[in-house]
């Protein structure tokens, strides 16, 4: 039986090339686009509205391999898009203001393509003892803050709203803020109502004894943290830009219909966060400046041009940029979902 190899040989063959085609199949479909993307600052309750859609699979399915990196900062992580270490990212629209005016001939400016914060979430903060009640007891009084803070970038724009003038600062590390408020070393900081509220409670300052006065209800309607991409990954991988803003979209209407189980996907990137802390930390970035009533009125994800325009003029003046800013170039509103996909904001609370 001279030929039974052969034929043996033959239907091995044939398996063998169908069993490749088979495994090679899916592997072709489920080509992932490779995005390296980095938040502006650490893995704490509001990273939750990023990490809802990777621990569901909702990048994936939109073609896409995330990978998500905490931050140390929004100037860090507009500088880091901008040199092409990361091909997006989530920022304060200032910074990225700021990057473009200082650097008007950078070949690979990022650009925002769709808001998230829609009020600034900068605060001054101070105790109730010092006072200091109302904006206009600023005066002359020692503030504190790191100095890239946006809180402290903008205060200018804050102060002038407020008539406040004679305000002297004092630097220090991020940890070292709500320290030396609640030491009594300076009379009140500036930061992320979100964040220095609870670090001020975890130092054991209670929350009656705060004073909060939010940019946004004083006269101060600057947008906050906008996700920003590489000029690069517009015009190579458009289609990856839709594709990742539709599936966080997806994924941040899940955690603001409920919060408190999406910071299980924080505590798997920080298995040390306080849980407590961090569900509050997320209803409040929530309540405050995602699904706070400028959002609910402009919409979420878009921008309304004479604001923007008017907080352009303003950054420029309060950062004193090398050039002015347009807003035109920091903005496209090119790659945002169909509306029905934006309608995402929780309903409001009665």
């Amino acid at each position: 039986m001279p030929h039974r190899p052969a034929l043996i040989s033959a239907s091995k063959r044939s398996l063998l090339a169908a069993a490749a085609a088979l495994l090679a199949a899916p592997t072709l479909a489920l080509a992932q686009t490779p995005i390296k993307f980095q938040l502006d600052w650490r893995f704490e309750g509001p990273a939750a509205l990023f990490l809802a859609s990777q621990a569901k699979g909702y990048y994936k399915a939109a073609g896409l391999d995330v990978t998500i990196d905490a931050g140390n900062g929004s100037g860090g992580t507009v500088t880091r898009v901008a040199s092409g270490t990361y091909d997006m990212g989530f920022a304060d629209m200032a910074a990225l203001m700021e990057f473009h005016a200082n650097n008007p001939d950078a070949p690979n400016k990022p650009v925002a393509v769709m808001m998230v914060y829609n009020n600034t979430p900068a605060a001054v903060l101070a105790l109730k003892k010092s006072g200091i009640t109302k904006p206009g007891d600023l005066n002359g009084k020692k503030l504190g803050a790191p100095g890239f803070d946006a809180g402290r970038r903008g205060f200018p724009i804050f102060a002038k709203a407020n008539g406040i003038s004679g305000v002297t600062w004092t630097s220090m590390d991020p940890p070292l803020r709500e320290t030396m408020l609640a030491r009594g070393d300076i009379d009140a900081i500036t930061g992320f109502s979100f964040t220095s509220l609870l670090n001020l409670e975890a130092r054991g300052v209670k929350a009656q004894d705060i004073v909060v006065l939010p940019y946004a209800a004083h006269g101060v309607k600057l947008y906050g943290n906008v996700i920003i991409a590489t000029p690069k990954m517009i015009k190579e991988k458009p289609e990856a830009v839709k594709a990742f803003l539709s599936a966080f979209a997806k994924g941040a209407k899940e955690v603001m219909a409920n919060p408190d189980p999406a910071i299980d996907y924080v505590k798997a990137r920080d298995g040390i966060i306080n849980v407590d802390l961090e569900k509050r930390r997320l209803r409040m970035a929530i309540d405050a400046v995602v699904a706070s009533p400028d959002a609910r009125a402009e919409g979420f994800g878009v921008v309304n041009p004479g604001r923007l325009a008017l907080m352009a003029s303003q950054v420029s003046d309060a950062y004193t940029t090398k050039t002015r800013i347009d807003p035109t170039a920091v903005w496209t509103d090119a790659f945002l979902p169909p509306k029905a996909e934006l309608n995402i904001l929780p309903p409001l609370k009665k």
